[in-house]
């Protein structure tokens, strides 16, 4: 690994790390780490004890729509390694920290042991397991304000495949999110763009007041992800209301 020198416009050094193609190391793999070497959310999140940079994303999500708010609810579903957790627990004010406001709750799941994380409360589930929905409910005592997921299926290399099974991954966590979502409540998770999702829109805007679509700065430029943000969930009753907003 080597770092290039020289100057900016400003008279500053460029540390841009370039990567040696090692023996064994595919091309793209080397490319990623380069990527990952000079990505400053990746150097943020090592700074600021964040176990990943995704977790700029949903603090860029939450800035703009705020719905992790003191006192709120949070099941992050597949939260390993835990940064959306994180930031939620700060948010929600999960450890108390805030004087004079509520303090919420992070339930995080996932199909593996998590490392632990103060102010969470993280259970091992596959949220797809018939009674996971129940489960949840009791370990909050209640329901949810908010449920979200940066869930993402195992890549298989075949493009449109990929697409079509992160999206069916969404389908089914929203179809959780519908049984364990508060009134009002909200629901956030990442997306492949690609065309398979419109069938995701519409169920989500038959039962949420508003459905968005959003690309945080954090979110690579290269990258066909995107968060699907719905917010007003209609409860029970919303069923067959497709007077929701997508934009």
């Amino acid at each position: 690994m080597t770092r290039r020198k020289g100057t900016s416009g400003r008279g500053q050094r460029d540390l841009t790390v370039k990567v040696k193609t090692a023996r064994g190391r595919k091309l793209s793999s080397t490319r990623w780490l380069q990527r990952q070497l000079n990505d400053p959310y990746v150097k943020r999140a090592r700074d600021e004890g964040y176990r990943g940079r995704a977790a700029y994303k949903i603090s860029e999500i939450d800035d703009k729509y705020r719905f992790l708010v003191p006192g709120a609810r949070v099941v992050d579903l597949g939260c390993a390694p835990g940064g959306w957790s994180q930031v939620a627990v700060a948010r929600v004010n999960a450890l108390g920290q805030k004087p004079g406001k509520a303090r919420g709750r992070v339930l995080g799941i996932d199909l593996q042991e998590v490392d632990a994380i103060p102010g969470a409360e993280l259970h091992r589930l596959d949220f797809l397991e018939e009674g996971a929905d129940d489960r949840v409910k009791a370990w909050l005592g209640g329901k949810a304000d908010v449920v979200m997921s940066d869930m993402a299926a195992a890549a298989s290399g075949h493009k449109q495949t990929d697409h079509l099974r992160i999206v069916a991954l969404c389908e089914a966590a929203a179809e959780f999110a519908f049984d364990v979502l508060e009134e009002g409540g909200t629901f956030v998770a990442k997306v492949l763009a690609g065309g398979a999702e419109q069938g995701l829109q519409a169920l989500l805007k038959r039962r949420f007041d508003k459905v968005v679509n959003v690309k945080p700065p954090a979110s690579r430029a290269d990258s066909s992800e995107k968060f699907v943000v719905a917010t007003g969930f209609r409860g029970p009753a919303g069923d067959g209301d497709a007077s929701g907003e997508v934009r």
